[in-house]
């Protein structure tokens, strides 16, 4: 059992139209071999401000960004993984950092909520406090990808390996990490941490990424990667816009497990779930 899956990298503007125009040819360009094509986390804008994301936050039944990706997904005939829009609730008009996964028709089938807030100092100059602007997530969420299951995540989930685990648990055979990872901290931990997560897991990983400067100032690391269950970097994009593609093969899961079967052992937690499903 095989898939073809791509991931993209590129710098998103703080305007969702211009930067969904920006993206539209690496998504054809993606299109032409891979099954399931990954986009970054902030996937069609990054604010230059608190203010602006509050201004162009898009509402989660009215959203722009939803309805041109899902149109994309339907024209192409792809899985197309939104790593995360910043979407406004209905119910309580909060914001929340949302994966949202399109089927090939351009239906919506799976959507998750960022669990970890990334509150951080890094030593940039930027003061990151994403728990000011959204609220958290508390679920973990496992998409059908047909016979293959993926295990949605974001950005700073990464640092949590007790998530990833429990996805593999539940039955994720790729796990994605679509992030926007800052220039310091991906220099210093982005490869290692992803490697660790495919190797704990058994599982493939897919990380699509922001890369350059931003409306705000920030600076993302870019380098998305596809990491093999045995830890290989599989594929790694360059500098700028990128589109990387590789085979997911399942049988190198079955493989992996069975030579480090670590995911047979409950005994640091049980049978307990640590998060809520």
């Amino acid at each position: 059992m095989t898939l073809y899956a791509a991931a993209l990298q590129y710098c998103a503007s703080d305007d969702a139209s211009a930067t969904l125009a920006h993206i539209e040819p690496l998504i054809a360009k993606a299109a032409q071999t891979a099954q399931l094509i990954c986009l970054p986390e902030a996937a069609s804008f990054l604010a230059a401000s608190r203010a602006q994301l509050e201004d162009r936050a898009e509402w989660e039944d009215n959203s722009i960004s939803q309805k041109k990706l899902a149109a994309l997904a339907r024209q192409h005939g792809v899985w197309l993984l939104a790593g995360s829009l910043f979407l406004r609730r209905r119910h309580d008009h909060k914001l929340v950092n949302r994966g949202v996964l399109f089927a090939p028709d351009g239906q919506i089938i799976a959507s998750y909520d960022k669990i970890h807030m990334f509150d951080a100092n890094v030593g940039d100059g930027q003061r990151y406090c994403e728990s000011d602007s959204f609220a958290a997530g508390a679920t973990p969420v496992i998409a059908d990808l047909g016979d293959l299951k993926l295990g949605m995540t974001i950005c700073y989930d990464l640092r949590f390996p007790h998530l990833y685990r429990q996805l593999a648990h539940d039955g994720a055979h790729i796990l994605a990490v679509p992030a926007a990872f800052t220039a310091v901290s991906g220099g210093a931990h982005w490869h290692v941490l992803l490697r660790a997560r495919a190797i704990e897991t058994g599982c493939y990983v897919i990380a699509p990424a922001q890369c350059g400067t931003h409306s705000d100032g920030r600076q993302t690391y870019g380098h998305a990667m596809i990491i093999s269950p045995w830890g290989e970097i599989l594929a790694e994009a360059e500098s700028g816009d990128g589109v990387i593609t590789t085979t997911i093969d399942v049988s190198k899961i079955t493989d992996a497990r069975r030579a480090i079967p670590s995911l047979n052992s409950s005994a640091e937690f049980g049978d307990t779930k640590l998060y809520r499903r």
